[in-house]
């Protein structure tokens, strides 16, 4: 039986050893850490349970056909329901949006408490539905970067359709002129920060976002997002997936054009196939030392990286959902910090995730697992101490301020992550959440390709590599590898 090596347990290298194992190879998966799920992992404590990192599930279809093509039933292992409300949106001149999935609602919403139409929402959210058909094959689900990949119907289709897909437009001019209304421009804008991106300088095919999860739904896993690792964790060892955790891989050893072996701090891993989910920077500067490839990848713009509380509040609000967002007042300053001075703004956005709101074994009764975050710039020479601790006081000012209570005094339980301890867990090169940003209009061409030109072997996935960051897109990478490799 021939063999694979993948290099990292993150979703997509969880998801590309289950389909190699399926296509008759035995696998063997190598980890750093002493747990699977790279960014996909979860903390508790004093009876909080949190997810760690990504928190929005989308695209479940990417996960439950990893135990259809198994022979499994999906939910004899992993269970999810769909969200009503995808998000509340909090101003700081006390307007509340709940953006409700069902897309009248949500239209009517921004009807009542803004001065944009019902009318313009569902325009806006058609288009986003047109960009995602005319794309979802040719840059989700294939290649970039092989001639076969252009030489079908549905790929000239598209091809044919690039003039009517926004991206020669900056996500913030396509939606100021869909919408007249600050509030409903910065709803839209957000999603740019679904892929660490700045809208006012990626281009408009980035609308493509909300219909994720207006057109697809958003779900929440029963057990929270870290059962997505659980659940492909226990298919992969049923199927005969070996894991070797505390296995950090030192380097990947070639001859002439094939990879050969992996090695680690334990021993060496040989494979027919080597695959690799760490950031494609890691693997040019550590693990197969390439001071040109190193070069290309590094020309591109990295995308923003995360500062996260996790918090355990000793009350519930009923005002707050699962997912909730604090807008700031001027959001083109936020991302000129973010992006350009490297700094974090005085007043940013803020994200609260709470699944206790509906997982009610993640807080004791009548508290509230609070996931707060705020997108901050990846690792350069900032001072992070001073930093981090400004942005937490500002966080808590702001929150206090909205909701009208004191929020500091009910914390009972915290922890928090780091754009450098994001780095140090993760090898995710400056901290960044999605490797390079999509701060330009071609950034889907410039993104690495899934396979070496140089190692006929030689396989990327994950979120710095074709597709993108988050993981619909980390999962698709991993499928179009199985694709490639024949």
């Amino acid at each position: 039986m021939k063999k694979a090596v993948v290099v990292g347990s993150g979703i997509a290298g969880l998801a590309s050893a289950i389909r190699l194992q399926n296509k008759g190879y035995s696998v063997e998966v190598l980890e750093k850490n002493s747990y699977p799920g790279g960014k996909l992992t979860q903390l508790s404590g004093d009876g909080f349970r949190f997810d760690a990192g990504p928190s929005l599930f989308t695209m479940p279809n990417l996960v439950t056909e990893l135990f259809e093509i198994s022979g499994k039933d999906p939910e004899d292992y992993f269970e999810y329901n769909r969200l009503d409300i995808l998000c509340n949106y909090f101003f700081e001149d006390g307007t509340r949006i709940s953006a409700h999935s069902d897309i009248n609602r949500f239209a009517d919403e921004i009807d009542k408490k803004t001065t944009d139409s019902a009318e313009k929402v569902k325009k806006h959210l058609k288009k986003s539905e047109f960009i995602y058909k005319a794309t979802e094959e040719q840059f989700l689900n294939r290649s970039l970067h092989k001639i076969d990949s252009f030489l079908s119907f549905k790929t000239l289709s598209s091809i044919l359709k690039l003039p009517f897909l926004n991206i020669f437009s900056s996500m913030n001019q396509v939606n100021e002129k869909a919408f007249k209304d600050s509030k409903t421009i910065r709803l839209f804008n957000r999603y740019a920060t679904y892929n660490g991106s700045n809208p006012y300088k990626a281009p408009g095919i980035l609308n493509i976002i909300p219909h994720l999860e207006f057109g697809l739904g958003a779900y929440l896993p029963k057990g929270g997002m870290h059962e997505i690792t659980n659940s492909l964790v226990k298919l992969a060892k049923e199927i005969g997936v070996e894991f070797h955790f505390n296995s950090e891989v030192t380097s990947i050893k070639t001859e002439g054009n094939k990879a050969k072996s992996v090695t680690t701090n334990s021993g060496n891993h040989s494979g027919d196939i080597i695959v690799c989910n760490a950031d494609i920077h890691t693997v040019y500067e550590k693990l197969i030392p390439s001071a040109k490839k190193l070069e290309e990848v590094d020309k591109q713009e990295r995308s923003s990286s995360a500062l996260i509380f996790y918090w355990g509040i000793g009350k519930e609000f009923p005002e707050l959902d699962v997912h909730n967002i604090l807008f700031t007042e001027d959001y083109k300053i936020e991302f000129n910090h973010l992006f350009d001075s490297k700094t974090i703004y005085e007043d940013p956005t803020i994200y609260i995730n709470i699944t206790s709101k509906q997982l009610k074994q993640d807080a004791p009764k009548g508290k509230g697992n609070w996931f707060v975050m705020i997108n901050v710039p990846s690792v350069y020479e900032q001072d992070w101490d001073v930093m981090i601790a400004e942005a937490r006081k500002n966080i808590l000012t702001k929150i206090s301020r909205i909701l009208g209570q004191d929020i500091e005094s009910l914390i009972e339980f915290e922890e928090q992550l780091t754009p450098q301890l994001i780095q140090d867990k993760t090898n995710s090169f400056k901290g960044s959440l999605y490797g390079t940003s999509s701060n330009n209009r071609f950034a889907a061409f410039f993104r690495h390709k899934n396979f070496s030109s140089e190692f006929k072997n030689l396989y990327f996935c994950g979120g710095s590599v074709h597709p993108g960051g988050g993981i619909p897109l980390a999962l698709s990478s991993a499928k179009i590898i199985s694709k490639l490799i024949k």
